[in-house]
Parts: structure tokens; sequence; C-alpha cells
């Protein structure tokens, strides 16, 4: 049973989306990742969400561009918390898909994350962050997780300070 449910629009959208399945990974939390499209393929969306719905998922990420209207259509399937990754690819550079995403009707939220790489990153700590409401286990990863972040900072302006003589 996989705990998050990874959805993207176009497969062309993996290499800005795989960072969220690395971390997922990273925390040893389970989850799915496949293609599937709002406009292209609703029936297999809806079907999608149903199904893993009914196994268990507790967390869905949708990335997609352009019209961006797959994180919609899942939070409209769906009661279980929606992150959207607005995907850059158009003639808009992402914004069109950022508005898409953000932009939902009160009672059926979106939570919106960054465009593309950062996103995705996101999308999977905050999927963590949601699971880990109910699992100490996962907090305390997501805890080392970031001292581990602050001490690579730390490092990195040591490093700096001592090439430039500060």
């Amino acid at each position: 049973m996989p705990h998050v449910v990874i959805l993207m629009g176009s497969k062309s959208d993996e290499e800005k989306v795989s960072p969220c399945a690395e971390i997922l990974q990273s925390l040893g939390i389970t989850y799915t990742f496949t293609v599937s499209s709002a406009h292209r393929t609703p029936e297999r969306t809806e079907e999608l969400v149903r199904s893993y719905e009914a196994q268990g998922a507790r967390v869905f990420i949708c990335a997609a561009g352009m019209a961006a209207h797959l994180a919609g259509a899942v939070a409209a399937r769906t009661t279980r918390p929606v992150i959207g990754i607005p995907v850059s690819g158009g003639g808009l550079a992402g914004m069109d898909a950022l508005f898409s995403t953000v932009q939902m009707p009160p009672g059926f939220p979106v939570a919106t994350v960054a465009l593309d790489k950062a996103g995705a990153r996101n999308a999977a700590w905050l999927a963590a962050q949601i699971l880990a409401v109910a699992d100490p286990e996962l907090d305390r990863k997501i805890a080392a997780a970031r001292a581990k972040m602050r001490e690579d900072v730390a490092k990195a302006g040591e490093e700096i300070s001592r090439k430039y003589g500060a």
C-alpha cells in the first residue's frame, strides 16, 4: 500500500518530478509514481484516485504544466491532502501552471509548492510532514534530515569564509 501517490500529467515531466520520489524513498515512505492526465485520461485519473484511496493512500502529489488541472481534478475526487507541483513548459514559463494549481475553489484545496524540481522536493517534504503527524519515527527522520541540512550550510559557510579570508 503506498502512503503517497505521485501523479504527473506527462512522462516528459519525469525529470522535474523525480526528486520527489527520491526524497520519499530516502525517508522510507512508500509511494507509487505514474502518469495520468486530467484532460487526456480523466477516467484513468478518477480510477487511480479511487483505487489508491481504497488501498489506504494518505497523500496525493500531482505535477502538471500549462493548464495544470491534474491537482484540482484529484482534489475533486478525494478528501485526502493534495499537493500540487506546477511544472514549467509552454510559453508562460510555468506561470500558467502556478496560477492553475494555486487557484482552487473553497472546499477543494491544493497545497501548492514551487515550480519544477524545487517544488518536487518540497512536495515530498510536505507529504512527509503530513504523515509524520501520526508517525513519531518519521518525525524523527525529518528532524535529523533538517539537522544535516543545517550542518551542511554551516560547513559551506566555513569553506567560503576560509576561501575568501573572512
